[in-house]
């Protein structure tokens, strides 16, 4: 069963109003204006962002050059964490959602995947960083290097992969799955730093873009959902679309 919408004017429908406004105020915003500045510090050769990425990069890579493991476990990690694998996963997810009648959840999910997607060939195509360069590199990747593609899909990945699970965990289980969307990212970023393949605002701005982009997109999700006359939900414990979710785990039951 449905509930109304409430009217705009109403407690229940600024608080609803609330809701949408800090997801893009206190998340979006922030992420998308730091990666607006590290992409005109980038464009400017910025002296304190170049020494900042050099000397990470340098002390990377002379770990990378004397610790042969530390280089597997990264490429592994890389791998595993790679655009394709995480844009793979949540199509997987999307086409599966979609399958069991869940189709706001579905629609939401490619269409923050589409759109993790196009930003980040146009920023890489705009800002045209180069990647740093090694005499001896312990890895090589093509195309340009800000924002990272790997943290940026991954974060986003997690993202909404988080956000469609926790109607279906436990109290400690969305603890655990916080903790699992954060860790992930941070790992697959890191090993693009450890590589040699990205300095590290590339990998700091594609964290903030894909949390920024969840951010939004789920936004926009919760105004879609409340103009359908469903109630408003605290995505951060609840996730984006509970009643959804509830529905594609128990497709046999009728709403």
């Amino acid at each position: 069963m449905t509930t109304r919408r409430p009217p705009a004017g109403t407690p229940a429908g600024l608080r609803a109003l609330g809701t949408r406004l800090s997801l893009v105020v206190l998340v979006s915003v922030p992420a998308f204006l730091i990666v607006a500045l590290i992409a005109v510090a980038v464009e400017g050769s910025w002296a304190p962002l170049r020494r900042v990425d050099g000397s990470a990069s340098q002390h990377m890579h002379l770990l990378a050059l004397n610790h042969p493991l530390w280089v597997r476990t990264m490429l592994i990690v890389s791998d595993v964490g790679s655009p394709t694998v995480m844009r793979a996963l949540v199509v997987v997810l999307a086409v599966v959602l979609w399958l069991r009648r869940a189709h706001r959840l579905a629609l939401w999910a490619a269409v923050t995947l589409a759109g993790g997607a196009l930003i980040d060939v146009v920023l890489k195509a705009a800002v045209g960083r180069a990647r740093p360069h090694f005499v001896h590199p312990v890895a090589l990747a093509p195309g340009g290097s800000f924002p990272s593609g790997h943290a940026f899909t991954s974060a986003l990945a997690a993202g909404v992969v988080l956000l469609w699970a926790l109607p279906l965990l436990s109290r400690r289980g969305k603890v655990a799955a916080w903790v699992l969307a954060v860790l992930v990212p941070l790992l697959v970023g890191v090993s693009r730093v450890a590589l040699g393949v990205h300095w590290v605002t590339d990998v700091v701005g594609g964290w903030l873009l894909g949390a920024g982009l969840v951010a939004a997109t789920s936004a926009a999700f919760e105004t879609w959902r409340q103009r359908s006359g469903l109630r408003r939900t605290r995505p951060a414990t609840e996730g984006v679309a509970p009643e959804e979710t509830q529905k594609a785990a128990n497709p046999g039951e009728t709403a």
